[in-house]
């Protein structure tokens, strides 16, 4: 089959290539450039081009930071704005990734897309799903909720099945023109955040603009830096006069610049409501796994599906429900679909 690999100039992407290759294959790397720092594109598709002549694959670099900026990026700044925490993998997944450059390999005459994402194809009924990868540690299902049924049937993932672990060792084993692992930082969560995402969100605003703190009774207990600066379940860089416990931050009111803060107990949620963004319509009273974040736990709920809003009633409390980040839903090992938190 003729697959196009999206590749990143990482460990991950470039030892896919090689598996991809060795299956017999007819591979075609693409590399997304998604967001304006250069420098880091320069090293990035110099590790590609090395790996595409090394393994003689064709290779082709899509220039998409209009179409990044427009529908990831923007979208990032302006929901730190309305003090939400944005998912901003989730948004480019569907869009950029599984959208954009899929279209792109299919005009280029491609039968399958891959890449080097810590997920697998699992066939349910005939239907093929996104399902949590074998190295649970690294698991990126929970990011690819929002993907079209489209993107799914033509999607790869050489490296579902393998410990990440493991990868590293083989794919420089494998590949020894590769270079050594010094020369290869692990890839970061969100590609156009260098540090920290204030330093993003301060080209456009000002983060630093001090407000008052109150607690869940509406009384003034303390001050905060600026609202931007806090995501729901954050316990530091808030003052609160006279506290013997830990406060979190409970809520954020971007308009009056203040955040809510209170004690871990007033943190707990067991009701959670998000726009509907790929789960089938028919949920009324079934009972399945979600996850409302990427590092939290998955816990049992009752789902309802209504008028476009998930309705999450959860078996036991969750701490730090966010606005922006995604409800998704699993069936064992299988993602059923999500929606954006609200």
């Amino acid at each position: 089959m003729k697959v196009a690999l999206l590749m990143s100039g990482g460990v991950d992407s470039s030892y896919s290539a090689y598996l991809l290759k060795q299956a017999g294959h007819d591979v075609l790397g693409i590399y997304l450039k998604l967001h304006d720092k250069e420098k880091k594109h320069e090293v990035f598709i110099a590790n590609c081009q090395k790996v595409s002549k090394n393994l003689d694959i064709d290779f082709m670099v899509i220039d998409a930071q209009k179409e990044f900026k427009e529908v990831v990026y923007n979208y990032f700044i302006e929901s730190y704005k309305r003090g939400e925490t944005p998912n901003p993998c989730a948004m480019c997944n569907p869009n950029m990734k599984f959208g954009l450059a899929l279209q792109k390999a299919m005009e280029m005459g491609c039968e399958k897309i891959a890449t080097g994402h810590y997920a697998r194809i699992k066939e349910v009924n005939g239907v093929k799903k996104i399902a949590k990868a074998k190295d649970s540690s690294k698991d990126q299902s929970y990011f690819l909720y929002a993907i079209s049924q489209d993107a799914i049937n033509r999607l790869i993932f050489p490296l579902g099945d393998m410990l990440k672990s493991e990868v590293k060792p083989k794919a420089f084993e494998a590949m020894p023109w590769f270079g050594t692992l010094e020369e290869y930082k692990e890839s970061q969560e969100i590609c156009f955040v260098e540090s920290d995402y204030i330093d993003i969100l301060k080209k456009h605003f000002d983060v630093e603009k001090s407000g008052i703190v109150r607690n869940a009774q509406g009384q003034i207990v303390g001050s905060h830096k600026g609202y931007m600066q806090y995501t729901i379940g954050k316990r530091k860089g808030f003052s609160v006069k006279g506290a013997h416990e830990p406060h979190f931050v409970l809520g954020i009111n971007p308009s009056q610049n203040e955040i809510i803060v209170g004690k871990k107990e007033e943190l707990a949620k067991i009701l959670v409501e998000a726009q509907n963004v790929s789960l089938d319509k028919d949920f009324h009273g079934q009972e399945y796994e979600v996850k409302i974040r990427y590092r939290s736990e998955p816990t049992l709920a009752t789902l309802e599906v209504d008028n476009d809003k998930i309705l999450a009633r959860l078996k036991e409390p969750v701490y730090g429900v966010a606005k922006g980040q995604a409800l998704v839903v699993y069936d064992d090992e299988c993602v059923l679909g999500g929606g954006v938190i609200v």
